[in-house]
């Protein structure tokens, strides 16, 4: 998996690049501001780009701007957003957009190196992988949510897992239930937002995005 860090503090961005390379991520550009992260992006073709939020030379959403930018211009780079700030207004705006391969973690949260990774290679692979705060704030700014309304609170439970990248077995971890049961709750969330076997693209994460985009009008 080849990456691109986009971090303005020197000592997080090569302390994370030097943590990724001991678990074999190529590190093919280390960033510290908005637009030396796009000249890479188009570069290098990365599977994955680390963006932090707050950027050069505002330090304000240059790290989200840039990117919506990458979704647009390489919508085969996943980008997952790593920071310390939930932004609802632009996170909704990224992973609202229809496509797939995007993450936003928490850093405060993250404790864990190889939980890091493999969100890193969910989101490369085209999968979702957010932190639960974040989806907590996004669920929390709704204004419409006439589709969710016919999930059961059990479902919306499994779907709000599901936004965060866990699999089957993690959930049914969580509730102390069999994964056919978690089978059953997804399969049931599936038919109540209208999405067949017949749809084409992958269900789970047009799920996530459904759910994650009803906040938008």
């Amino acid at each position: 998996m080849r990456v691109v860090i986009a971090e303005d503090s020197a000592i997080l961005r090569d302390g994370l690049a030097q943590l990724l390379g001991m678990r074999g991520v190529e590190v093919v550009a280390a960033v510290e501001d908005a637009a030396a992260l796009l000249a890479a992006v188009a570069e290098h073709r990365p599977d994955a780009a680390v963006v932090d939020i707050r950027l050069p030379p505002t330090g304000t959403d240059e790290g989200l701007r840039a990117a919506v930018e990458i979704r647009r211009t390489a919508p085969g780079t996943g980008v997952l957003i790593f920071s310390q700030y939930v932004e609802t207004k632009y996170a909704a705006q990224l992973i609202g957009d229809g496509g797939a391969g995007v993450g936003y973690l928490l850093k405060e949260r993250v404790v864990d190196i190889g939980e890091f990774v493999a969100a890193l290679e969910r989101v490369a692979a085209g999968g979702t992988a957010l932190d639960a705060e974040v989806v907590s704030q996004l669920f929390g700014a709704s204004r419409r949510g006439s589709e969710l309304d016919a999930l059961t609170p059990r479902e919306r439970e499994v779907l709000g897992l599901m936004a965060e990248g866990r699999s089957n077995m993690s959930i049914a971890e969580t509730f102390t239930v069999s994964e056919r049961a978690v089978e059953k709750h997804i399969a049931n969330i599936f038919s109540k937002l209208g999405l067949p076997a017949s749809e084409p693209g992958h269900r789970r994460v047009l799920a996530v995005l459904r759910y994650l985009d009803h906040r938008r009008e």
